[in-house]
């Protein structure tokens, strides 16, 4: 196998850093991202000791695209696969949330990877060939209580990756979603609520109890990260257990995920059963 050049955003820790760490060890080259390069270059130093290079990236900013760009350009011109990692979650009541909150969530997790393909895209249609891989969640397909904006935010990226899969497809270009349930990475402790606060009326309820079960789950997530970049790097480049899955669309990773779709997928085909004959009701005589 071509040894192939990957930009990953997020890279600074996390399943970032990981899948980083495992397609360099699988002889890729990589660009790895950070807003505080020198910071996550000191916190990780197999990246640059295993061949990767860092650059400073905030996908929030406007200058992200110029960014990428220019980074593509200096690695050689050549852009192979691109992983949306950078992201994080915003948790509490909507009603809570300020303005600015609520709208940096959607620049981080939404505007973002908008931002880096737009800068990746054009290469890769002039090689028409490469991969887009975009990191949801399992919030991506099922929102819990709290997540309203997060779920919000990977519900957008999972609609907007099935759009791209097929604007992008006669280009030769893939786009793959990764759909992660609860893993071992920093994701809990990182994650943020309102600066408001709880409104009151909100104790005891089911938005309560998830914002605690989120608190306390930290560092006791089933999920290895190292196997979760694994399994992706695999899909991606088609070996190992990704042998065969070369047409997939979304990669859920966790018994936890997993078991979630399926109660999702059951639930919408028990809701799309009662309401058949309504929606058959609707047309013109």
């Amino acid at each position: 196998m071509a040894p192939k050049t990957w930009l990953v955003t997020g890279a600074s820790s996390g399943l970032g850093t990981t899948i980083a760490e495992v397609a360099l060890k699988a002889g890729h080259k990589v660009i790895a991202t950070a807003r505080n390069p020198t910071k996550a270059a000191a916190q990780n130093p197999q990246i640059e000791q295993l061949g990767g290079t860092w650059i400073h990236l905030d996908v929030t900013e406007s200058e992200t695209t110029t960014k990428v760009i220019d980074a593509i350009n200096q690695a050689g011109g050549t852009i192979d696969v691109v992983v949306n990692n950078a992201g994080y979650s915003l948790l509490g009541s909507i009603e809570d949330m300020s303005e600015a909150e609520i709208s940096t969530q959607f620049s981080t997790n939404v505007y973002g990877p908008v931002r880096v393909l737009k800068g990746a895209l054009p290469f890769m249609r002039t090689k028409r060939s490469g991969t887009v891989v975009n990191i949801s969640s399992s919030a991506g397909l099922d929102g819990l209580p709290t997540c309203a904006m997060y779920a919000g935010t990977k519900f957008a990226l999972e609609g907007m990756s099935e759009s791209l899969s097929k604007e992008l497809a006669p280009f030769g270009i893939r786009v793959l979603i990764v759909e992660p349930g609860a893993f071992r990475t920093q994701f809990l402790s990182a994650f943020v609520e309102p600066a408001a606060g709880m409104n009151k009326d909100y104790a005891g309820t089911p938005l309560e109890d998830v914002l605690h079960m989120f608190r306390s789950a930290d560092g006791n997530q089933p999920g290895d990260p190292l196997k979760a970049a694994q399994r992706i790097v695999e899909v991606v480049s088609g070996i190992g257990m990704g042998a065969g899955k070369g047409r997939l669309l979304r990669l859920p990773l966790g018994p936890d995920c997993y078991k979630r779709f399926q109660a999702k997928i059951d639930n919408m085909q028990e809701n799309l059963a009662q309401v058949k004959e309504i929606a058959h009701s609707t047309s013109y005589e």
